[in-house]
């Protein structure tokens, strides 16, 4: 079982107030960490018992190193890793409250971009837990292949497959089940975006959610998912965006940057900084038109751009020619 970690409130020495206060602080968070943990085991997200989140890791994302873009950090790899590893045990959990459970719905449209049939082979890179490459195999794909940089979210995701295992298929907009067809399993391997392990022209179906920003180098990425295409191949891309409509924009800074980081830190009893690095990632990375742009760059075309959810979400898609 992962061990549970101590909530501590600093107060300063003999102030019978502080000492209150302090007092009353632990008392809610960990009523909150209760209910959290009743809410994880109601919802099925409970970390499987050979699971173990690293607790006890410190901070890779300071205040100091996210004061420049993380993007041009020359630790931004081994950073991205550790704190993946650090918040893997309640990633599913804190994706589900804090995109307002608006985070499947994403994935799903991804899918239906995506145009997946009987005979699609698809890739799903940084796949994290698991959720798209699962929502993928639901979809009815012939053959769905998972690769992450982390082995802590590899291993829940192996996990995730191993129970979704035998489960009937779905429709293409992985809406309706069949009891007729048994799902396809999905194979699972720990590999970089930037150099991944299989032939030229591999898939029909390239996708990455929310984790382009997170490589070192994404044009390096998207050769790579150019590379593996098949001429026609489809890229799916979920990134998150600054809205663009100002209201919004300011309703959602409010949220990521103030009040997000702090909670989504409790939830997942996290050190590293993990939250903190999440909206500066996305304020410091390419905006959709230039994301686009990056796209045409590496030889995609038909590059398109579809905001969900007012724009927090940007869904991308785009085509290999069928000429190259």
């Amino acid at each position: 079982m992962v061990r549970r970690v101590g909530v501590g409130v600093r107060v300063a020495s003999g102030d019978p107030v502080s000492t209150r206060h302090g007092k009353a602080i632990s008392f809610v968070i960990e009523h909150l960490f209760f209910v959290i943990d009743q809410f994880r085991a109601l919802s099925g997200s409970v970390e499987p018992p050979t699971i173990v989140r690293m607790v006890e890791i410190g901070p890779i994302w300071t205040q100091e190193a996210l004061r420049d873009s993380p993007h041009i950090d020359a630790e931004k790899a081994r950073k991205v890793q550790g704190m993946f590893a650090a918040i893997a045990g309640s990633y599913d959990l804190n994706n589900r409250l804090h995109s307002f459970f608006q985070d499947q719905r994403w994935r799903r449209a991804a899918v239906r971009a995506a145009g997946v049939n009987a005979t699609t082979r698809v890739l799903d890179v940084a796949c994290g837990t698991g959720d798209l490459a699962e929502a993928f195999a639901d979809a009815g794909a012939a053959e769905v292949t998972g690769v992450d940089f982390t082995p802590e979210m590899l291993a829940i995701a192996r996990d995730k497959g191993l129970r979704n295992s035998g489960a009937p298929r779905a429709d293409a907009a992985g809406t309706s089940p069949s009891s007729t067809t048994a799902r396809t399993s999905v194979a699972y391997h720990q590999g970089d975006a930037m150099q991944l392990a299989f032939p030229d022209q591999s898939f029909d179906v390239v996708s990455i959610a929310f984790g382009i920003r997170n490589v070192a180098v994404p044009a390096r990425a998207l050769a790579e998912f150019f590379r593996v295409l098949r001429p026609g191949g489809r890229l799916v891309v979920l990134e998150f965006a600054d809205p663009t409509n100002p209201i919004v924009r300011w309703g959602s800074n409010l949220y990521t940057k103030r009040i997000m980081p702090w909670t989504a830190s409790m939830v997942a009893r996290d050190a590293s900084g993990a939250y903190h690095y999440l909206p500066r990632s996305v304020s410091t990375f390419l905006q959709p038109r230039e994301f686009a742009e990056k796209l045409q760059e590496n030889g995609f075309e038909e590059c398109s751009a579809a905001p969900l959810t007012m724009g927090i979400c940007v869904l991308h898609r785009a085509i290999r020619p069928k000429n190259r």
